[in-house]
């Protein structure tokens, strides 16, 4: 009888063992399937990404071998969830976490969407190139105290490359309201991670005081709307800002920002905002143009190097950009190549501020380097002579420069030198600036 009790007990317990391990192997296999955030919706497979493997910046699909580390994580840690919003939620849709990727579309589709556009601008459209811009902010962009300013996403292909990424906070600036209903749509599934705001970074801060209608914006709104408080400038950086820069008057656009980066005006009064933008290549390289370069070599140029530390991330030729229909193809003529759009991180140093140099004077150091570049072949002993006689060899002296050298030969970090040099003597008034300034009536060098 005991016998027959023990035998009973045995198969009991055999039986609860094997019911456990089946329901461990369905919830994991449960885990991994890969599933979208719509029923019924396509599968997407899992993006691996190898910015080795496949020359600059390709993303590949493959093997979860090829995958990260960081994108092994378990689901539970504290960086994975990406919620859906209560009225997505009661549509029964799951929360999304990080291993639900949006579906980037297909780049036909995407470039039917964007052709809609009436103004004159690129697209990017084919998820390959959004993920890859993505991949280069950084892996900062999962930081929850991270703001992403997306400038005129359009389609919002690669809106969604960031979300994919991991972006915790996402402000779509959309100038066109012909995109906005989409942005909004996706917006409204979420759960705070993205906001659009019908504006257009790049018409930020317009001449005046009046009052504005969106697209145009001041940033004291734009930042208080959004809830971004002002940082000190030696903070990590609070935002970024990624896009296309306009091709129409990209020179202007950037003096404008960099007037502003060094007078801590617009966006910059927030702190030290990154800049993530696609230029063209020719004005790429007249942007980091070197002593010596004297076609290229512009007061523009040295004007960014000193204030920012600029990485070019990635080039990718004009043809992988959809362009609205209204938009000429962009020359290549000249002496330097224009065959790509660079993708250029341009961070502003964070001991800019230092040794003399504050929003307040910055002003002259701007006119300095004007003016000292207006003529590049020129001797920099006779500028500053013209300044304060017989000043020069003394200030060449403390910079241990030869009296011989060119304006045109003298690097970034010397020209801040001078200025820091020429600021602490009482040889130099500002007078100086002015009188030089109406004398040069057609702002040679100015760009």
């Amino acid at each position: 009888m005991s016998t027959q009790i023990c035998r009973v007990l045995e198969l009991m317990v055999r039986s609860s063992c094997c019911h456990t391990i089946r329901s461990r192997s369905c919830l994991r296999k449960a885990l991994l399937a890969p599933t979208t955030g719509v029923p019924g919706g396509p599968i997407l497979p899992k993006r691996a990404y190898s910015l080795d493997s496949f020359g600059p910046g390709r993303p590949s699909l493959g093997p979860s071998s090829h995958q990260p580390h960081s994108e092994r994580t378990s689901p539970s840690s504290a960086l994975v969830h990406r919620n859906l919003s209560a009225a997505a939620v009661q549509g029964q849709f799951r929360p999304l976490c990080r291993y639900d990727y949006l579906d980037l579309g297909e780049v036909e589709e995407n470039v039917r969407r964007a052709q809609a556009c009436k103004k004159i601008r690129h697209f990017v459209v084919d998820p390959d190139l959004a993920n890859v811009v993505a991949q280069h902010l950084g892996p900062d962009l999962q930081d929850a105290k991270m703001v992403i300013f997306e400038c005129n996403p359009g389609p919002g292909v690669l809106t969604r490359a960031l979300l994919n990424a991991g972006a915790q906070r996402v402000v779509a600036l959309e100038g066109d309201r012909t995109f906005l209903p989409d942005l909004q749509e996706l917006e409204m599934r979420l759960d705070g991670q993205l906001e659009v705001v019908h504006c257009d970074y790049f018409r930020l801060d317009p001449i005046g005081s009046g009052t504005v209608k969106p697209p145009t914006m001041f940033t004291d709104k734009l930042f208080t709307d959004l809830g971004i408080s002002e940082t000190a400038w030696t903070d990590d950086v609070p935002v970024k800002v990624v896009g296309i820069l306009p091709e129409r008057n990209e020179r202007g656009r950037l003096l404008k920002m960099v007037y502003a980066l060094f007078e801590r005006l617009s966006v910059f009064r927030y702190g030290r905002i990154e800049l993530n933008l696609f230029i063209s290549e020719r004005e790429y390289r007249k942007l980091v143009a070197r002593p010596g370069e004297m076609l290229y070599y512009r007061a523009f140029g040295v004007l960014w190097q000193i204030a920012c530390d600029i990485e070019l991330l990635h080039k990718e030729p004009w043809e992988s950009f959809v362009v609205s229909s209204r938009q000429r193809v962009p020359s290549t003529k000249g002496k330097l190549p224009n065959d790509h759009l660079c993708l250029v991180r341009l961070r502003p140093r964070a001991d800019l501020f230092s040794s003399g140099l504050t929003p307040s004077n910055a002003s002259t150091l701007l006119m300095m380097i004007k003016q000292c570049l207006a003529k590049r072949k020129i001797k920099l002993i006779d500028r500053l002579n013209l300044w304060s006689p017989d000043s020069g060899s003394k200030l060449l002296s403390e910079l241990g420069l030869p009296e011989d050298i060119l304006t045109g030969n003298v690097y970034p970090e010397e020209y801040l030198r001078l200025f820091q040099l020429m600021d602490k003597s009482q040889e130099f008034t500002q007078s100086w600036l002015y009188e030089e300034i109406l004398e040069n009536t057609e702002r040679e060098g100015w760009g």
